[in-house]
């Protein structure tokens, strides 16, 4: 069962105790939670302390520590090394990937990600044919810029036509950015599972970035975080709360179609990281990308 752990309240102590993460406060253990079932320890607070002992558990267990900024924006991720026993020959064919494999590559995860946007907004009953129009239309390497048309599209469809996606704004773009954080740990940890190298991204390529690969796989994903973002604001208001978190949260347990099979969220982002491994080593794209749920269970995100 995959957990993510949210610290948010000033002066906690996480630290290893016979195959559990402890919390104490004041002295006082306050939750315990077993290693083996953490996805990622997500902290977004000053104040908080951890054993090494704790750090070098998670990180064998390939779970990520990701420190975050008070807007809810990752700053610092903690992860493992050593993610694979073929992890040198997977990055070898990582960095040595020709070109137009990567374009394509990129090609099929934008295809992906509007025809989810599409999708999320026919669960909303927004239209959807002027996405999947542009899905029909996406270039090797995106060179036709097609993931900012369908973006310019959805955000006024599917936040309202005064909603501007602004990482540094408050309120829903700061449920958003906690929502993007859950799903780039989970994308974190099944990328480095996989053997391949975070940095070394597809399309995302900014020097400072140590986590573009991620921030390219989690992309047909992301418009589940918007649906989930959506609901939540509309039944308790756009507040990043503790109650927001858990339901952005569950979110890594989600039922997603693939391969002729139903599997949680984060197995299908773990077998997108390992198909794309695989492609590197082939040389030939063989890319696991998810399918779209149901308009019933997408309309019931954040629910």
């Amino acid at each position: 069962m995959d957990q993510i752990i949210d610290i948010s309240q000033e002066g906690r102590h996480l630290s290893r105790d016979r195959g559990f993460l402890k919390v104490e406060s004041d002295g006082k253990t306050i939750g315990r939670v077993p290693l083996d079932h953490i996805s990622a320890v997500i902290v977004h607070t000053h104040g908080v302390t951890w054993s090494n002992s704790l750090l070098v558990e998670l990180a064998d267990r390939g779970a990520p520590v990701v420190l975050c900024a008070t807007n809810h924006q990752p700053r610092a991720v903690i992860c493992s090394l050593e993610g694979h026993h073929m992890q040198n020959a997977r990055m070898r064919a990582q960095w040595d990937a020709p070109q137009p494999l990567i374009k394509q590559a990129w090609k099929q995860i934008v295809i992906s990600k509007i025809t989810m946007q599409a999708t999320a907004l026919a669960a909303i009953s927004q239209p959807r044919a002027p996405l999947d129009m542009i899905a029909r239309n996406v270039q090797s390497g995106d060179n036709g810029n097609a993931e900012a048309q369908a973006a310019r599209i959805y955000w006024p469809l599917m936040m309202g036509k005064s909603f501007r996606r602004d990482v540094d704004l408050p309120d829903i773009n700061a449920l958003l950015n906690y929502g993007y954080t859950v799903l780039r740990a989970a994308t974190a940890r099944a990328v480095v599972a996989a053997g391949l190298h975070p940095t070394i991204g597809l399309f995302h390529s900014n020097r400072a970035n140590a986590f573009a690969l991620a921030d390219d796989l989690m992309e047909p994903f992301r418009p589940l975080v918007d649906l989930t973002a959506r609901a939540i604001a509309a039944e308790a208001g756009p507040k990043v709360s503790s109650e927001a978190k858990n339901r952005m949260a569950g979110l890594i347990a989600l039922d997603l179609p693939l391969i002729g099979e139903t599997s949680p969220l984060s197995v299908a982002l773990s077998r997108l990281a390992v198909s794309l491994a695989q492609s590197f080593e082939a040389k030939r794209l063989i890319l696991a990308l998810p399918k779209p749920p149901s308009p019933l269970v997408l309309s019931g995100l954040g629910r």
